[in-house]
């Protein structure tokens, strides 16, 4: 692993911008009859080719396994994993909070405690708190409570500040909700230099902006947890460091997605869901280019879970009215068979993606954290909770000096 901020991300850019054919595939989009992305490498191909649906399984479930496996195809997977090691933050349960947990699902309230510890250790007594797109304000409800410091929470929803000035003041917590929009200038007014900013699990463009007010406006500290990527205005991302801006690697919301496929949550019914799903979509995608002579995905609207129990038949006619689709729905269980076929290989080939989602998002991580750098902070990466709890684990921490 690199010793510096710069040297870690130069060794990630390099390594993605020479692996680009690896992750940049999107399996979804690969017609059954489509040879293999990676033809030329054979290895690999029969590999793939030949795991079972078990092992498919129990290789997406067991990253470390999973880039053991693939290294040996692609010796990159080393150097761009050294990257990923990040020390995991030791805490204590010193902190007697249960009370403020009332109706927060266990997860999140575990994410929200080990985040509060992580911005507790580095917080002085003379730095007040500014909580970001707050939500109801449970992490900085549970800030106010430890450090007895202001809190000010900045939240778009007038409805989410109401619920959580309610809370606030019924555990006679010093803090305020303020109401604005993140992305526009008038929110610069939240902003003080003796502040501590938080922000646990802030979107694209929402800790993006939060980053450059942090570095405009002097702020002793911040402690952040980055979410969701692709969200953002621009169609591509916006680096936000000098090297990021100078890199050959471009990131479309596509791209920015890939980090994100992981999940931790759900059980076996979430997971037939998304299979049966899959399916569907895939299956009358095949009936639909079958008929049409192309190769393009027809785009079928979102569908609630509750209809996929009835069965593939409904969701064709379901997506035909939808879509006002001109199309004989025919020969449906041979057209779901080949769906089924599709997620197999879809399955299969997203496995060497998947290799790939904590580089890139290392790649990310190191980009905003080097914008703090770059302002004069001491910055650090970290791992604030562990993966079961959430996936989004990264921690970036930039204190004055």
């Amino acid at each position: 692993m690199c010793e510096s901020l710069s040297q870690r991300f130069s060794v990630l850019d390099k390594a993605l911008i020479s692996t680009q054919e690896f992750w940049r595939t999107e399996p979804f989009h690969l017609s059954i009859n489509e040879s293999l992305p990676w033809q030329a490498d054979l290895d690999l191909c029969e590999f793939l080719i030949n795991l079972e649906v078990e092992e498919i399984e129990q290789l997406k479930g067991d990253t470390s396994k999973l880039v053991e496996c693939l290294t040996p195809f692609i010796p990159t997977l080393t150097c761009l994993w050294a990257q990923c090691e990040l020390e995991s933050l030791p805490l204590t349960d010193e902190y007697d909070t249960h009370h403020l947990s009332v109706g927060i699902p266990g997860r999140k309230w575990q994410q929200i405690t080990a985040m509060g510890k992580v911005a507790l250790q580095v917080n002085r007594s003379d730095q007040n708190w500014l909580e970001w797109c707050a939500g109801k304000g449970y992490l900085g409800q549970w800030l106010a409570q430890q450090s007895q410091l202001p809190v000010v929470s900045f939240e778009w929803q007038e409805s989410l500040c109401v619920a959580g000035q309610a809370l606030a003041d019924k555990h006679q917590l010093p803090v305020t909700f303020v109401q604005g929009d993140a992305l526009s200038d008038d929110c610069r007014k939240v902003f003080k230099s003796n502040q501590h900013a938080v922000a646990l699990h802030a979107c694209g463009d929402l800790h993006a902006h939060l980053i450059e007010h942090v570095c405009q406006q002097n702020l002793s500290g911040l402690t952040l947890s980055p979410c969701c990527y692709h969200l953002i205005q621009d169609d591509a991302y916006q680096a936000l460091s000098t090297l990021g801006k100078h890199s050959q690697l471009h990131l479309s919301k596509t791209d920015l997605r890939i980090p994100l496929q992981e999940t931790v949550t759900g059980g076996e019914r979430v997971k037939r869901h998304r299979e049966l799903e899959m399916t569907y979509r895939l299956g009358l995608d095949c009936l639909l280019q079958d008929v049409s002579n192309q190769q393009s995905y027809t785009p079928i609207p979102s569908i609630k879970k509750s209809q996929l129990s009835q069965g593939f038949a409904n969701f064709c006619q379901w997506a035909k009215e939808q879509r006002n689709l001109d199309v004989e729905l025919k020969e449906l269980d041979y057209w779901q068979q080949r769906g089924q076929e599709r997620f197999i290989q879809m399955e299969r080939l997203s496995l060497v993606q998947q290799a790939f989602r904590r580089p890139l998002e290392m790649w990310l991580v190191c980009d905003k954290a080097l914008r703090l750098e770059q302002a004069g902070y001491d910055v650090s990466l970290s791992t604030f909770c562990q993966r079961d709890i959430t996936p989004r684990n990264i921690l970036i921490q930039a204190i004055e000096k």
